[in-house]
């Protein structure tokens, strides 16, 4: 029990690491009409990953703990969605592309952590 524990807080810590670098990433981008509406966006499905996945362990039963995953999830793959977007449009200033990878690939990991927690959540509930 104290093994998984141990790995909840550390993916906390992650989720949390992850937030705080995708701001400061954001914060580095121009500030365009665009560009403005696109990191608003990423801003928001960002922290809602985080938000709802801190908000899980508040929950006062186990579909309500679930719904909180499977909103950090939605939140995680939308993410991804605007990341991509930031890159493929040009927005991204060059020197900016291999943090943009970085979070691409770390808004996936994340969200597949996410998913199998879910997944192993619904084959207990049978």
């Amino acid at each position: 029990m104290e093994d998984k524990n141990k790995l909840k807080q550390e993916f906390k810590l992650r989720i949390y690491k992850y937030i705080i670098r995708l701001l400061k990433f954001l914060s580095k981008l121009p500030n365009d009409t665009v560009t403005i509406e696109l990191k608003k966006q990423t801003t928001r499905s960002g922290t809602s990953m985080g938000a709802n996945y801190f908000e899980a362990e508040a929950a006062s039963s186990k579909r309500e703990f679930q719904n909180y995953f499977h909103i950090s999830l939605k939140s995680g793959n939308e993410t991804k969605f605007w990341l991509a977007l930031l890159r493929d449009s040009g927005i991204c200033i060059k020197n900016l592309l291999s943090e943009i990878e970085y979070l691409l690939n770390e808004t996936k990991e994340l969200t597949n952590i996410l998913a199998k927690s879910l997944i192993t959540m619904k084959s207990r509930k049978n």
